[in-house]
């Protein structure tokens, strides 16, 4: 074990000489294996974050909860005509569906949402184009938060299509940074209407809760501001007691029936799970894993290289130590190791680079955006891994040529 141990820290203390001797090589090289372990720490931080944000999506919402829409939730390859997307002659959900399906035994609770934009403004302030909803009473069961400050709108103001408005805590800094919003009446496109509430929504990867953002009764947005509803969407929260299957399976039959449609043709409508969105969330995230693997592998490669010819060249400039050493007894297997840990311990150092930069990106990332940008341990040791082996791997040829050597015409070589 101890000349197990000798041999190493000799590698790793030729490997620092011969970084402090070829600095330019030595730091190519290093960049190179930095530059693809940083991309696998980003990528791998980004990737962690965005999963806790899904994870707190779907905590927010309920993981059973599921969408009616007249579209699909996948990649597809529409284009805008009715031809690539035939889904555009679905007829969109409407508030007779809706109403009817909260009614089902299996229905907790439903959501209708339509979505729009508008322009905003109290007394000499005024935001051009503030998103908005307009949705169903009862909305906070299905989607989640809170209502810190006030109340939510009931049935009779969705009924009467009352002019009130909830609006997030951003929107309420930005229209009223030094006084309480609740009660005041703002300007929407001219309008006056009544703030009633302030909202905390959930933050999440999707809605960190950063943009100003108001929500107002369905029939509110509808009548008065002339929202379509041919983009309505159902948000649907089953019965705790009732399998999401079931419940689903209750609202396929109750559309099919409503819309008249034959044992033999297709739903002109289309429900989507968490499990649906999180496939499609995965196809997206697959790509982009492969992508940045490209990428650090092009990194790892360009270290590569650069192992082969400063380990080379290491290898011409210490023939004769190498001659030398054979002469005293040592080994081609000593010299193998001794060259092989050298290459290690280069690419290792360029790991090390690569992990200190991404993990202040990391912290970078954690601070100034909503995603829980986090490196898994298991990256870090795969990346320490993956370096220590690219290290080895191009650092054979070389260490072959170092242990090949014939020691009397190593011991010649001027």
């Amino acid at each position: 074990m101890s000349a197990f141990l000798y041999g190493l820290l000799q590698g790793v203390g030729i490997a620092f000489d011969s970084i402090r001797a070829n600095k330019v090589r030595a730091g190519l090289t290093i960049l190179g294996i930095a530059v693809g372990v940083f991309v696998v720490t980003a990528m791998s931080a980004a990737v962690h974050g965005i999963n806790v944000g899904v994870e707190q999506s779907i905590a927010a919402a309920g993981p059973k909860t599921f969408y009616v829409t007249k579209w699909p939730i996948a990649l597809t390859s529409c284009n805008g005509s009715a031809d690539s997307c035939p889904w555009r002659r679905n007829p969109a959900p409407n508030m007779d569906e809706a109403t009817r399906i909260a009614r089902l035994t299996s229905i907790e609770g439903m959501t209708a949402t339509i979505n729009s934009s508008a322009s905003f403004k109290y007394k000499d302030r005024e935001l051009p184009s503030v998103g908005f909803e307009g949705t169903t009473p009862g909305w906070i069961n299905v989607t989640g938060g809170d209502i810190l400050i006030g109340r939510s709108f009931t049935d009779g103001e969705n009924t009467n299509a009352a002019q009130v408005v909830i609006i997030n805590e951003k929107l309420a800094a930005r229209l009223f940074p030094s006084s309480s919003a609740v009660g005041k009446e703002v300007a929407i496109n001219g309008s006056p209407y009544r703030v009633i509430g302030i909202y905390h929504a959930v933050a999440n990867v999707f809605d960190s809760g950063e943009k100003g953002h108001a929500y107002m009764p369905f029939e509110t947005a509808r009548r008065r501001l002339s929202v379509t509803t041919r983009w309505m969407e159902m948000s649907v929260k089953p019965r705790s007691d009732v399998p999401q299957d079931v419940a689903i399976d209750e609202v396929i039959a109750f559309l099919r029936t409503h819309r008249g449609l034959k044992p033999g043709q297709d739903n002109n409508f289309f429900v989507s799970t968490q499990e649906k969105i999180l496939e499609l969330y995965n196809k997206i995230v697959g790509t982009f894993f492969y992508v940045m693997l490209s990428l650090s592998a092009i990194g790892l490669l360009v270290g590569g290289v650069g192992v082969v010819a400063i380990m080379m060249i290491s290898v011409t400039e210490r023939t004769r130590e190498i001659g030398v050493r054979k002469a005293l007894g040592a080994t081609k297997l000593t010299i193998l190791w001794q060259f092989l840990v050298e290459a290690a311990t280069l690419t290792t150092i360029g790991a090390v680079v690569g992990l200190l930069v991404g993990g202040g990106l990391t912290l970078l990332v954690r601070s100034l955006t909503p995603v829980q940008a986090s490196i898994p341990p298991l990256a870090i040791v795969a990346s320490l891994a993956t370096a220590a082996f690219t290290g080895i791997l191009f650092g054979l040829l070389p260490a072959y040529r170092a242990a090949g050597l014939d020691p009397v015409e190593a011991l010649r070589y001027e």
